[in-house]
């Protein structure tokens, strides 16, 4: 795991008794088939790995969930590409996921639908006759109304939204355009963060997800000791070190981010060789063209920036295409003085909040954070940026790297006090209460009568899993 929604929710499948059930990244011929699952243990809860269909996969996963719904979400729609064909097959993967959800239900389950991959997966347990709770999180961003109305079909998906019992969202802005949306275009009441329809009530609320941020400073201290974070200090030789962590996604912000490290050091040349850039850049989804031309530019641009400023025994930019574990990234983040989180637009980015718990108390590193993250919320004593402003970011990476010890440790600590108060373990307890509310209160105003409600003795978390490519792909949680 190299973070994100999978590295978030892993120790909360372990400790929960939740089943997460995802893609196992594998792919198989007969949509028809009984759905087949790979169950392992972990913990006190499991993973159910799903073999998704052959057929529509493609469209599914690269066409509409990632040329479609990933730019739209991040306000690109000029980046969507995407057919008729490709939204069948969206659909077609949600029915088909439903059916996989039903082995597991029970009468007291609970189902938390995971992130883009599955927005109608509700939709269609409900057709199936679920009448449990269904709760659905959002991981990225809900743009505005304008933008989301250039995806194809939009007005179908977000009328299937409304099955949820409850809709989270990263954020106030992300919850407002949602909300917008649903009363300007489908005219549907709006009072109170709730909407009403023919068929229920949905409530939206906002839950900033975390981390476990006392596990995380503890794995980053032990990690000082790992042969990789040990040779990367080594190789140092007294140079200052600033991070970067991401998967190379046009979302990110990584082009502004290398011209500002690059016009910091062309603009200050006594920082030449005092300092370096070390940026991992996960590769994914190679295969659209989007992410294609992105490798290519940031790799141009890296080659141009080293051979201009570099000498024969410094590189300003380390620059590296693959992924690395958990265990080792965090003795990578507790080595840099700086971490660089600057996205131009994200849903909250743990990254940002695993670079502070990793930090050294005695002696913490600063966080630099886009304004257009999630996390800028929580983490208002980083040095807040505008990704766009390549000057701006120059000045203040620079302001970083000189910043004194006392000011880093005033803000550090005021950012670990909001991350221990605001833990993965609260942000979970936090969802599944209200689910368990929204659904009760649905009840109370069905028409007709259903079985007492309780809270759920089982989570299903239905999400993005893969044992093969650790990434997120959307999923269902029962409990």
């Amino acid at each position: 795991m190299t973070g994100g929604l999978a590295a978030a929710l892993l120790p909360v499948v372990e400790k929960s008794g939740a089943i997460w059930v995802g893609s196992s990244g594998r792919v198989r011929d007969g949509v028809h088939r009984e759905p087949f699952a790979e169950i392992e243990q972990l913990g006190a809860g499991a993973l159910a790995m799903l073999d998704l269909p052959a057929a529509h996969y493609g469209g599914y996963y690269e066409g509409f969930a990632n040329s479609a719904l990933w730019p739209a979400l991040h306000s690109r729609p000029d980046l969507i590409r995407v057919s008729h064909d490709d939204y069948r097959s969206y659909r077609e993967v949600n029915a088909f996921m439903a059916r996989a959800l039903l082995r597991f239900r029970k009468p007291d389950a609970a189902f938390w639908i995971q992130d883009y991959h599955f927005l109608a997966l509700g939709a269609e347990l409900r057709q199936l006759g679920v009448n449990h709770p269904i709760g659905f999180f959002l991981h990225t961003p809900w743009p505005s109304r304008a933008t989301i109305g250039c995806v194809p079909h939009h007005r179908e998906l977000i009328e299937a939204m409304l099955a949820y019992d409850l809709i989270g969202f990263q954020t106030e802005e992300d919850r407002g355009n949602f909300l917008g949306y649903v009363g300007s275009e489908l005219g549907l009441e709006v009072a109170d963060g709730a909407v009403t329809t023919a068929s229920g009530t949905t409530r939206c609320e906002v839950f900033a997800i975390s981390i476990d941020s006392g596990a995380f400073a503890h794995q980053a201290q032990k990690a000082m000791t790992h042969p990789e974070v040990s040779r990367l200090r080594k190789s140092l030789n007294g140079e200052k070190l600033v991070i970067g962590v991401d998967r190379l996604d046009y979302s990110k912000g990584l082009i502004n981010r290398v011209k500002a490290f690059d016009k910091m050091l062309s603009d200050r040349p006594a920082l030449q060789r005092a300092v370096s850039l070390l940026q991992i850049a996960t590769p994914s989804r190679g295969t659209i063209e989007a992410y294609g031309n992105l490798q290519g530019d940031l790799a141009k641009l890296v080659s141009d920036v080293n051979g201009r400023l570099g000498e024969v025994d410094w590189t300003p930019i380390r620059y590296l295409n693959k992924g690395y574990r958990q265990s080792v990234l965090a003795g990578l983040y507790r080595s840099a003085h700086v971490g660089l989180v600057t996205p131009l637009q994200d849903g909250m980015n743990l990254v940002a909040k695993e670079y502070v718990a990793a930090q050294n108390p005695i002696d913490p590193g600063v966080l630099v954070l886009s304004k257009f993250a999630g996390a800028a919320n929580e983490l208002d004593t980083a040095l807040q940026v505008n990704p766009h402003d390549i000057d701006g970011m120059s000045r203040v990476i620079a302001a970083a790297l000189a910043m004194p010890l006392t000011e880093r440790r005033l803000r550090w600590e005021a950012m670990m006090a909001k991350l221990r108060d605001n833990s993965i373990q609260r942000w979970f307890g936090d969802f599944v209460g209200a689910l368990e509310r929204a659904h009760a209160d649905n009840r109370s105003h069905a028409p007709i009568p259903l079985a007492p409600s309780a809270p759920p003795s089982s989570m299903m978390l239905a999400g993005g899993w893969s044992r093969r490519t650790p990434r997120a792909v959307g999923g269902a949680v029962l409990q």
